[in-house]
Parts: structure tokens; sequence; C-alpha cells
């Protein structure tokens, strides 16, 4: 039936070469010697318009058209000869690192293209255009990362297979707080402790990792017995950071939940006097669960919007009182005013120009409801960020240990305790150090390879830990090198500046002013000072000259 619909069409099997020799064959036969040019290197040979046949190999529901169409040119692959060097194709740029070696990984074709060389793991995220100007130190980044991929043109061998004195040393450097011999005792700077400590699963980052704990052995799980101890023995390491982090003993540490994170923060950092505990993101259940236990919190990002839509009626207050006018006008006749996040507070303008008689307040119950729907709209968002100081952080302390919701009830991390990051040690820590490793490749600069040497860290990078390799490297790579930083992004917004700074919070802090937490001066230093990055992070990190840019 089809051999008879469509012309030229044969059912019977050819094999390739078969079919090759029939088209050369029709060619020869249709065409003048001279018009025949032969086809491109690695491109198939194509038939003319009027002998376009069916491709054998395809199902029968897809045989040509009656006067059927040109079939398409086969796209040639191959570079133009005037394409650039950083256009060729991935197989062009595969050279080995030494004689008689293989390369690692498949080389890029341009210096920023380096993170590709770890494809097992996520590429980073898209830097923006706009650099920082040079400064001597890089603000201070409170976010949690999850992988660094430091690049130079000097190699990393320093950091490569620590002998077991250095390795020792180093750790107990850490447990110390003392002062580093740059640049060998890098396993200083990998150190933080963990809890719970559970080897065969992966307990950073928790929110969103139910796919990466999935079909993990958790005995927990249906057991509550176990779940209860767990619990206990949590709430014990829990208490001992709280307890460290009063005494000044602990800079900072996380509470890492399968829905929020926790920051607490001494006396001193971030520009406050007092302890602050930071909450992001939060729901409008938690912060309804707070007030219930009687935790005095705030939302800064939404009292700074608060605050600028204040101003900015402000200036534009005639406007607003004619518009008001209007408005108590057309309540006369059955019309509603929506009231603003502010409530009541929004109105007190109106008393002072001596109007407020002739606006319709909205009643209390509309302003309930408009509250209620603006608190579920920026819930799991970064404005959502809670604040909370001084003595009530004991309070979320308790409110923390006895929450139901702390712990999921389905699902891949059912029963499991959430996760406690620190820099120095605590009771029930277990002491963990982040992966490190260097990678050596070539990257086409300027027509010609040049050597390019990577360090890449892979973990819960806290504060501390970026800082201490930035000092590290800033010796052993002569002063220049750059990074890439990925960003746990539930995070990032803990660099907002929280403006709770007293005058005498952000004097430079003296040898007698900086307390025994397990931090370097200059690290106490910068993490004392206010927050400046806003809700972003730092993504992209140089050095030239011993001399800072960054890019957020």
């Amino acid at each position: 039936m089809a051999a008879s619909a469509v012309p030229g069409y044969s059912p019977g099997f050819k094999k390739p070469p078969a079919m090759l020799r029939l088209k050369r064959k029709r060619l020869r036969s249709s065409e003048p010697p001279a018009a025949a040019a032969p086809p491109p290197c690695g491109a198939a040979p194509r038939a003319p318009p009027a002998l376009a046949r069916r491709n054998p190999f395809s199902s029968l529901d897809n045989a040509p058209r009656a006067g059927g169409t040109p079939q398409p040119r086969v796209r040639d692959r191959r570079p133009p000869a005037d394409a650039s060097p950083s256009a060729a194709p991935f197989w062009q740029l595969l050279e080995p690192v030494s004689e008689g070696k293989p390369a690692r990984r498949a080389e890029p074709s341009e210096r920023t293209d380096i993170p590709a060389l770890t494809n097992d793991l996520h590429l980073p995220v898209a830097v923006p255009e706009v650099p920082s100007s040079p400064r001597h130190e890089f603000p201070a980044d409170w976010s949690l990362k999850t992988r660094l991929l430091f690049m130079s043109s000097h190699p990393f061998t320093w950091a490569e297979h620590l002998k077991a004195q250095e390795e020792a040393q180093g750790f107990a450097q850490h447990c110390r707080a003392t002062e580093t011999n740059l640049p060998q005792s890098i396993q200083q700077s990998l150190v933080y402790w963990l809890h719970p400590s559970l080897p065969w699963l992966q307990l950073f980052p928790r929110i969103g990792a139910d796919r990466k704990i999935a079909g993990k052995a958790s005995p927990w799980s249906q057991d509550e017995a176990l779940q209860q101890v767990l619990m206990s023995d949590w709430s014990v390491s829990f208490t001992s950071l709280y307890n460290l982090l009063k005494a000044k003993l602990c800079p900072y540490f996380y509470v890492c939940t399968y829905q929020f994170t926790v920051l607490f923060r001494a006396a001193g950092l971030a520009g406050s006097d007092v302890i602050t505990a930071v909450i992001s993101p939060t729901t409008r259940g938690l912060r309804e669960a707070m007030r219930n236990e009687g935790i005095e919190f705030s939302l800064p990002l939404v009292e700074e919007n608060r605050t600028r839509k204040r101003k900015s009626s402000e200036v534009s207050l005639e406007t607003e009182v004619a518009n008001s006018l209007e408005v108590g006008n057309s309540m006369e006749n059955g019309e509603e005013l929506a009231p603003s996040d502010d409530d009541d507070e929004s109105f007190s303008w109106l008393e002072e120009m001596g109007v407020q008689d002739k606006v319709k307040k909205p009643d209390a119950i509309s302003i309930k409801l408009r509250k209620e729907k603006h608190e579920v709209r920026m819930d799991h968002k970064p404005e959502s960020l809670a604040l909370v100081k001084g003595t009530n952080t004991f309070t979320l302390l308790n409110f923390l240990i006895n929450c139901k919701s702390l712990v999921a009830v389905a699902g891949p991390q059912a029963g499991l305790p959430p996760t406690l990051l620190s820099p120095v040690a605590f009771r029930g820590g277990t002491m963990q150090t982040l992966k490190a490793r260097s990678i050596n490749a070539k990257a086409r600069v300027h027509l010609a390879y040049e050597d390019i040497f990577s360090l890449e860290i892979v973990g819960p990078i806290m504060p501390h830990s970026l800082h201490s390799l930035t000092m590290l490297l800033r010796v052993a790579q002569r002063g220049a090198f750059s990074a890439a930083l990925h960003t746990h992004e539930p995070t990032a917004v803990f660099n907002t500046n929280l403006d709770n700074a007293s005058p005498a919070s952000n004097k430079e802090p003296t040898g007698k002013d900086i307390p025994r937490c397990g931090l370097q001066p200059e690290a106490w230093d910068q993490l004392s000072q206010c927050p400046t990055l806003g809700k972003s992070a730092i993504r992209f990190l140089e050095m030239k000259d011993y001399t800072y840019t960054w890019k957020s």
C-alpha cells in the first residue's frame, strides 16, 4: 500500500553501503560531472530535491509526501576557519597535564570555566558583573557555604599529603586556639564540630535534603524510644553550646532543621552588644508559637520596608491629605479604605493634620485579616527573617528543645534531630574536617595554554573557616588567587544589618577585648563589624596584590 502511494519507495531492506552506492549512481546519472561537488568532510551526501527519498531506517508513517520536499543538509559540526580558540569544541581542548599522564578532567576553554573541572558537583552560580572596590579585607559573610573553589597560578602542593605530625599539630592548634604557622597548618582551618554524627548520612544541608537521605538506613524513624534518646542527647549538646556562647567561649553556632536555620551569635559580634539569634525562613505558625511562649522578636526586613514607606509618605504628605479628603467623601457612599501594614500607626498623621474625623478607618477585623494575609504571603521568604535578642534567646532555647515541629514526623528525615554546627568543641560534638583536594589543569588563555591550579573545599563552611583559609592563601599564593563560593541560599539573609548596634560596639577591638572563643584576632575583628552584604552573599572573591575584590 505504501509502495504504490509513494513514488520511488522500496519496501525492501538495503544495507547502508548498498544505499550509498545507489545514491552515488543516481547522482552520476542525473547531474553533469562538473555540477557534482564532493560533500564536505563529516557530512552525509545529499540527493537533489527532485529525487528526495524516504529514510529506509525510519517507520512507515514517516514516508515522504507527494511532491516531496528537499532534505535538510546535515550540519557540519566542524568550527569555521576564522573561529576563535575559545569557540573550539571540547575534544580539541583535551590535552595531557604532563607527559605520559592523562588529564583528570576535560580542560575548559577560558579561565572563568575552571569550575567545570569538578563535574561531580554542581556548577558555580552566575557571578554579577559589578565587583567591589579593592580593599585589604572583605566583609563578614554569615551565610553557610557548601563548596569553595580557589584558583591560582601557583600550585597548592603545600596543602597536599600532610604528614602525621602536621595533621596532629593542626588539630592541637585548633583545639587550643593557638596562632597558625603559615602556610603549613591548613588542617586547623578545616576543622569543625558536628552533632549528631551519623557517618552514613549527609547532615548538611538539611533543607531540601530528602533526596540525599532517602534510602539510607534510619532505624529511629519507626522507633519512638530511640527518637527520645536521640532528642535527649541533642538537647544536652544544644544547651552546652548556648552556655559556651553565653560565657564567650563559643563565638557562634548554627542549628539546621529540615525547615529553617537558626544562627546564635555571642555578644560583640555583628555589631551587637548582646546575644542575638536570627531565624530564617519562618512561617506564620512558627511565629505564632513563639509569641505564645512569650518570646519577643522582631522582623527587621518587614520593619525596614515599613520605615521606607513611611518616609516616602511623609515626603508627599500634602498630596495624601488631599487624597484622604476625597476618600473620606467616597466613604459616605459605602466604599471601604484598605488598611496599610502599619495599622493604627498609619493614621497618626491624620490626627496631626486635624482631619482624622473626615476619614473612615477600617474596622479591627479588616485590619486583622489583612495582617494575616500579609504574614502568610512572606512565609518561607527572606523577608520572614526573625531576630531575637538578649535574654529572649534563652527562652528561644527552651522553646526549640520542646518544639514538636522541630523534627520531621514523616519522610526521610523523620525522627532525625537538627544538625548543630560549631567552630569550637562542645559536649556531645564530634570533630569533623572539611574535604579538600587540589586539581591541576591547563586553560587556554590568549591562544596558549597555561597551568591553572585549584583547591576545592567541600562541606559546611562557616565564616571563620572562610576567613582562615583566605589568610593562609594570602601568604602561600603570594597575594594572588580567586575563589568561587557556593552559598546555602536560605542562610544568605543572615548578612542583613539588624541595626541593633550601639556606638560602643563599633569600636576597634583590642587584645583584651577579644575573648578566648577559638577565633583568631583578625577573624574576631571581621565578624564583630556590622553586616554590609544585605540579603546577598559573596559569590566570587579575588585577591590581587594583596587586596580583595568581591561580587555578591
